[in-house]
């Protein structure tokens, strides 16, 4: 399935779910290359597709003071050095209207965030650019509302779309997956993705800094696995403790190997 809205992704045939890894936010060059490095072989090792996952710049955060980036056209430019060092697609978040076309020009998927899910200027733009386009599901809304935002995607022209869940809103600062949206947005014919570690924040701490429940992140991947995901996502670091954005909810990098090489053996078994 994946290589056809990713011509020349490496495994593409094999039966293996794909996978979106990288750090939640560019930090520079030499870390994202290593990162990728490290995460491409282990993918290479057990068949897995891989697309290498960066944010050039951090909109949304709780306090003022927290890392928003490098810089936008130096990350940019780092996401595009891994995708071709490597050989693997790329894939970025935009916030507004005007990055679609500026970030395309460096990656190969266009990421919509959950908060933004629902803004048609931003969905049309990032469809126009012709780009494989990942939609986040609203913290906010069900798995059957994100037809609309696939809709609007389609009937721009560009059939490339993505969907991942990242949990629900449950009280105030926290978030639960209700693991029925799984095949009820492959119901609708597009990709879909758990986001393994979003899904585990804790938001609206009274520090200003997002928690997290990295400790579940086995878990939601298996039950993702369980139910017939086709790709996951995971936000992955050397030294999540001093990861300059979302180091609460990421996985150790030395993790990784250890719980993709269950998920194989979990795919195997239920396909």
């Amino acid at each position: 399935m994946i290589q056809k809205y990713l011509p020349g992704i490496k495994h593409a045939d094999s039966d293996q779910f794909f996978l979106m890894a990288g750090p939640c936010a560019i930090e520079g060059e030499d870390m994202a290359l290593r990162i990728a490095e490290r995460i491409i072989k282990i993918t290479d090792k057990l068949n897995i597709p891989y697309i290498f996952k960066g944010s050039y710049r951090k909109a949304n955060r709780s306090r003022v003071d927290s890392f928003t980036g490098i810089g936008d056209e130096k990350a940019l430019k780092v996401l595009e050095k891994v995708g071709q060092a490597f050989g693997v697609p790329t894939v970025t978040d935009i916030h507004e209207s005007h990055e679609a076309e500026i970030a395309a020009a460096y990656v190969d998927v266009l990421q919509i965030p959950a908060f933004l899910c629902r803004q048609t200027e931003l969905l049309l733009a990032a469809a126009q650019t012709g780009k494989v386009v990942n939609i986040k599901k609203g913290q906010f809304l069900s798995a059957g509302s994100m037809q609309f935002a696939v809709d609007k995607v389609k009937e721009a022209g560009n059939e490339k779309v993505f969907l991942t869940d990242r949990g629900n809103t449950f009280g105030y600062q926290d978030l639960v997956v209700d693991f029925r949206g799984i095949p009820e947005m492959r119901g609708f014919d597009v990709p879909t993705i758990m986001d393994c570690t979003h899904s585990l924040q804790q938001p609206n701490q009274n520090t200003g800094v997002t928690g997290g429940r990295p400790e579940l992140i086995e878990t939601i991947a298996k039950a993702a696995i369980a139910v017939g995901a086709d790709g996951l996502f995971i936000e992955t670091h050397p030294d999540p403790a001093n990861a300059k954005s979302d180091g609460a909810n990421m996985l150790h990098l030395d993790h990784l190997e250890g719980l993709l090489t269950k998920l194989v053996r979990l795919r195997q078994a239920v396909i």
